[in-house]
């Protein structure tokens, strides 16, 4: 049958276990969902584990079950790297060649940094990996003294520009980082795959916050993806949390950001509540940039565990013409080295309340995603995937 909407929420960064090729990336032996799980004695996830999560591999306290509510599987990614641009795209249908730059352990080439300053007016301090609110702690007091602007990357393709609102107002925060973007587009050996604005507020290093003013300059995808073909179609494409910035708008018929995981889903459950005909595409992104680049397990089980109370809220919404997804676009074991992410297998969970649950196996592409939703709706397959069912 054909669904007259599809909800594909994001896990981000929720993998189940190493890839094959993960010695590749230094990644053998990860497994994000398995490790956090046992961070936590009492660990509970009663919903995923009826859908059938326990199914694709060892969790604490949850159970193989024989008759899961929903179809389960893994999908191992295609691309080339193990970034949120490169997950995402394929999801949608495009197979990313070549991985997107990082400078995570030299920071930013010095004629970029150079081009920066030259056009914000002001130096730039950091230019180094860290954690965004600890690189605040340790520059923002001399940032509001001098004016300067902090840069630093992460173990993700990204630059990003802190400065506090107070300081380098949110216009001109934007128009540097926007130029940061036309630069690093134009030299290929510096084309990160975001650029980041992280404007924060306080008056000491003690109650620095970073603010909801974030942007994100993202790459446009470098092809149609499945959500052009629906837009095109003229099907609702509703993005929650960071998917728009993740394809710089394209595809996109309407978004809205998200305070937290918990926001997101209930965003996702009053979207619910809508006569759309389409897609709804939803990124939680709290367990990996809260709880994976932290290297933080109890608190990855523990937001896990109220993604899981929410999706109870969900599952009720989802009435016979819908689609449910539940995947990941890469893994981010909490227990492994370093702070990057991991080259993991993510789950595919898809429910209905009328479907006849199977074994979806191990899928050879993310893109079983985007094939899937487009032979729904009848719009251009993607060159790589097939449909799920």
């Amino acid at each position: 049958m054909s669904y007259k909407r599809i909800f594909v929420i994001v896990a981000d960064s929720l993998g189940v276990g190493a890839s094959k090729d993960a010695v590749k990336y230094g990644d053998e032996g990860t497994n994000t969902l398995k490790h956090l799980s046992y961070s936590k004695k009492d660990f509970s996830i009663p919903t995923l584990e009826k859908l059938g999560i326990g199914n694709l591999t060892d969790v604490n306290n949850v159970k193989a079950v024989n008759d899961p509510i929903a179809s389960f599987g893994k999908m191992e990614e295609l691309s080339v790297g193990k970034d949120t641009l490169t997950g995402h795209w394929e999801l949608m249908g495009l197979e990313v060649l070549t991985p997107f730059p990082s400078f995570t352990d030299t920071g930013f080439p010095q004629e970029l940094i150079d081009k920066i300053e030259e056009e914000s007016e002001r130096k730039v301090v950091g230019n180094i990996s860290a954690s965004g609110t600890e690189i605040i702690k340790e520059l923002g007091e001399e940032h509001i003294k001098e004016g300067n602007i902090i840069v630093y990357t992460s173990a993700d393709s990204v630059l990003q520009i802190a400065a506090h609102e107070e300081v380098v107002p949110l216009d001109e925060l934007y128009r540097i980082c926007e130029f940061a973007r036309r630069i690093t587009i134009e030299n290929k050996e510096w084309m990160v795959g975001r650029i980041i604005a992280r404007p924060f507020v306080g008056n000491n290093k003690d109650d620095f916050v970073r603010t909801v003013n974030r942007k994100d300059f993202a790459l446009k995808p470098f092809d149609k993806t499945v959500l052009d073909h629906l837009k095109k179609n003229g099907n609702d494409v509703i993005a929650i949390g960071k998917i728009n910035d993740i394809f710089n708008g394209e595809g996109i018929t309407e978004f809205s950001k998200t305070k937290s995981n918990h926001d997101g889903m209930m965003q996702t459950i009053e979207t619910t509540k809508r006569d759309f005909n389409g897609l709804c595409f939803v990124n939680l992104v709290d367990f990996d940039a809260k709880f994976g680049h932290r290297r933080n397990a109890l608190g990855y089980a523990e937001s896990l565990e109220e993604f899981d109370q929410d999706l109870a809220l969900l599952l009720p919404y989802i009435k016979d013409e819908d689609l449910l997804i539940i995947c990941a676009d890469h893994g981010n074991d909490p227990t492994h080295i370093g702070t990057d992410h991991t080259r993991e297998n993510v789950p595919l969970l898809v429910y209905n309340p009328n479907l006849q649950a199977k074994d979806l196996g191990l899928r050879k592409t993310f893109a079983d995603v985007a094939a899937t939703i487009a032979e729904n709706f009848n719009v251009k397959m993607p060159q790589i995937g097939k449909n799920i069912f």
